[in-house]
């Protein structure tokens, strides 16, 4: 009636939930936190208006998103490793926590801190990665879920490489409550297992109990499949996962822990049809919700307690627990409740990309799927599957910078065949193997030989040249488009202009790529650690100048940093690869290179070049696009001498020059300082050497005259680098540093505006959670010029 309220929104429904869940994500954007006395402003004021029965209850729930996430924030970033305790030897006592995986020479697990002597003692309760190496030859030791031991360490607060396109560790170590990464020095094991990893044990001797089993490369399947360990699988079988779009399904999902529920529901079905006094105690939709909760918690137990199944097991929690209170409810609300319930839990579980796919692919489903009579049973499983390939395109474009294009024919029959094939007879097995083992183990075989056959066919079609299509980094606005373009496309038949709906995706698909104009060149310094890689585009062309480091025993950068930069600045093809010297942390990442892209040319120092490979020589060069490439080392004739033989090259574009000297030394420098000042004065250097004192010197500073140094190196490194009386020599010529460590990945442009700085990413990507000294720069002030 006129004059009339509207109706107070529900508590709990859908405008709360999507209230709470914008709150918490809000959060996530801020470059630090507020503090607590605004945090506990918020949250109070937000309880406040939640409760009350008013209009705006939404905004009560969105601040209360603000302060849960705020807090649990603080406190993640407050169970980091203090600055004073990293790279000192620190002795612990505590357990491995999880399933700890083994390597050739190492063995990586999560550890648990019971005690800690001296200043150690604060890490108490605090829950670390580690790794323990062994040369070869040595034994590696018998690393056991839930084993207690007693540690020497060596920790690092959670810190990685930055760069386009790449992986945030510090980030992951929040939403995952790490306190800090390092490395075992010297161990023993003491006493009996810890009582609360004896799910964690149980899980190892059943994963073990399908190797013996299924004793060939099929049971990784299986185990992965059964009990969420995937520490069998390969880079080789990511590969083609994540080439055919079944990533989601080979380990234990949300998805699957639905259908466990499902077969719960159906059991409790059957009970109580064949066992009517059943009904007489507790009415058959209580009985068969509780027996499909009961089953999806024993499956969550199972995985670990993994989060994408922990989310599952709160949503079917929500629906048991509201129909055990008699109060029916639609598909909306169950995921609005269930959406509340997790974010209470764990607001920073938004960080993650399973909680987007996982929700974002149920809402799809339940707004355009309605339950129809009629409609048979493939229908609904083939829409279900146009609209998750739809519907979550944009997020899985957003999160991964990749699309599988044979996805959908491959899901059409990938999830039936596994989850309704291999799961069940994975699961059949770990519920026959205390009883009869040998039952079990024909159980496990069937599974893994249906695994074998289903990824025959999986291999053939990753092996098709356009099964995995890269896509460059996308930009806020373009996610917002391509999810409104979804929207519109699933609406009903008859809305008008679908068509031009597709059109919202070409920038989330093709985005406009900021190259260099004519005579331009842009050089991005990727964040690679301790080592150095650095990309040349020009107007048409793409040069790489060394990929990182691929140390034996750790991270290849070339695979992990290198090659999604490149991707995330849509290059889909190197014109030219320079390895400046065969170091490992210059040359190491050149295989992971070749491997992910085509290369033109392969460009090294004469004595060291393989096969195939071009000479850089001092006085060639070539043009591109108005660009001129020339070398000034080696000369024809030079032995190689490691880093004294490093190729330097000298760009120029648009009139600015920069200069790539790769490790020389202080000899080779005096040759350079005494070239005519034309060849060797520049406007940009990439400091020689990452900073060492072998380098860097006076004369060849005021040969060179930069104004402006990028200086490659690796936060906290072990080489003490770059040294302070090199920095000391580039504060007396007044050229400001740029390093990777403090600044991640720098981008700069060589134009007719002279050097513009076109980003840093932890300075311009501020997010409260990485560890950014203000300014961008940990050594010099900022640069001259700034792009806007």
């Amino acid at each position: 009636m006129p004059g009339q309220r509207a109706p107070a929104p529900a508590p709990f429904g859908p405008g709360a939930a999507a209230a709470l869940l914008a709150g918490v994500v809000w959060v996530q954007g801020l470059a630090s936190l507020p503090g607590p006395a605004l945090v506990l402003a918020w949250s109070f004021c937000g309880l406040r208006l939640w409760c009350s029965a008013t209009r705006w209850r939404w905004l009560g729930a969105g601040l209360v998103g603000v302060g849960l996430a705020c807090a649990h924030g603080a406190h993640s970033l407050s169970l980091r490793l203090p600055d004073a305790l990293s790279g000192t030897e620190l002795r612990l006592r505590g357990y491995v926590t999880g399933l700890p995986e083994a390597g050739e020479h190492a063995r990586r697990f999560a550890f648990t801190v019971e005690t800690g002597e001296g200043p150690a003692a604060a890490l108490a309760g605090r829950r670390l990665q580690l790794g323990w190496y062994v040369r070869p030859g040595e034994s590696l030791p018998a690393i056991q879920a839930g084993s207690r031991w007693q540690l020497t360490v060596r920790l690092r607060p959670p810190r990685g490489v930055l760069n386009p396109g790449g992986f945030d560790l510090e980030r992951r170590a929040l939403e995952r409550r790490l306190a800090a990464t390092g490395y075992v020095v010297e161990g023993q094991r003491r006493g009996p297992p810890a009582t609360l990893q004896v799910l964690d044990r149980r899980r190892e001797a059943l994963s073990a109990a399908i190797s013996e089993a299924v004793p060939d490369a099929r049971a990784r399947f299986v185990q992965a499949l059964a009990l969420g360990d995937t520490r069998g699988l390969v880079d080789h079988d990511w590969a083609v996962l994540r080439a055919t779009g079944l990533t989601h399904l080979i380990a234990i999902s949300g998805f699957h822990v639905g259908l466990v529920a499902g077969f719960g529901a159906l059991l409790g079905q059957g009970l109580w049809r064949l066992l009517p006094f059943l009904a007489r105690r507790w009415p058959r939709p209580l009985g068969t919700a509780v027996l499909a909760l009961a089953l999806s918690l024993a499956y969550t137990a199972l995985a670990g307690f993994a989060l994408p199944t922990v989310r599952t097991a709160l949503m079917i929690a929500v629906v048991v627990l509201a129909r055990l209170l008699r109060r029916p409810q639609g598909n909306g609300q169950s995921l609005a409740l269930a959406t509340i319930a997790v974010l209470l839990a764990d607001p920073l579980a938004v960080l993650s990309p399973g909680f987007w796919l996982s929700y974002l692919g149920v809402a799809w489903l339940l707004w355009c799927l309605p339950a129809g009579p009629g409609q048979g049973w493939w229908r609904p499983f083939v829409g279900a599957q146009a609209v998750a390939m739809l519907g979550l395109l944009p997020v899985g474009a957003w999160f991964f910078s990749q699309a599988s294009l044979p996805a959908p024919l491959v899901n059409l029959v990938g999830i039936p065949w596994i989850s309704l094939g291999v799961v069940p007879l994975a699961l059949l097995g770990l519920l026959l193997h205390p009883l009869h083992e040998s039952a079990a183990a024909l159980a496990w075989q069937a599974a893994a030989t249906l695994m074998h056959w289903l990824w025959l066919g999986l291999e053939w079609v990753a092996g098709w040249p356009a099964a995995l299509a890269w896509l460059p980094e996308p930009a806020p606005a373009s996610l917002v488009l391509a999810l409104a373009g979804a929207f519109w496309l699933l609406l009903p038949r008859g809305v008008p202009g679908k068509p031009l709906a597709a059109l919202l995706f070409l920038p989330l698909l093709w985005p406009a790529m900021d190259r260099p104009g004519p005579g331009e060149a842009d050089l991005l310094m990727v964040d690679v650690g301790q080592g150095l890689s650095l990309v040349v585009l020009t107007q048409r062309h793409v040069l790489l100048y060394d990929a990182g480091p691929a140390p034996p025993r750790g991270m290849d950068f070339g695979e992990a940093a290198v090659l999604p930069a490149l991707r995330a600045l849509g290059v889909r093809h190197l014109h030219a690869l320079v390895i400046s010297h065969g170091d490992n942390d210059h040359a190491g990442g050149v295989d992971a290179v070749r491997a992910g892209l085509p290369v033109g040319r392969i460009i090294a120092p004469a004595a060291w070049a393989r096969p195939g490979m071009q000479a850089c020589l001092a006085g060639q060069g070539w043009h591109w696009d108005g660009v001129e490439f020339t070398w000034l080392h080696p000369t024809p004739g030079f032995p190689y001498l490691r880093n004294d033989s490093s190729c330097v090259l000298r760009i120029e574009a648009a009139g600015q020059v920069a200069l790539l000297p790769g490790d020389i030394g202080r000899h080779v420098e005096a040759r350079l300082a005494r070239l005519p000042a034309r060849q060797v004065r520049s406007d940009v250097l990439v400091v020689p050497h990452h900073g060492s004192d072998t380098s860097s010197s006076l004369d060849f500073l005021a040969a060179v005259r930069p104004t402006l140094g990028l200086l490659p190196v690796g936060h906290h490194n072990r080489f003490g680098l770059p040294n302070q009386i090199v920095l000391d020599r580039y504060d007396r010529y007044g050229t400001p540093l740029l390093d990777s460590a403090a600044s991640g990945a720098v981008r700069l442009r060589l134009g007719r505006s002279g050097v513009q700085v076109l980003e840093r990413l932890r300075a311009d990507r501020p997010r409260y959670w990485r560890d950014a000294p203000a300014g961008g720069t940990g050594y010099a002030i900022d640069p001259p010029q700034r792009h806007r």
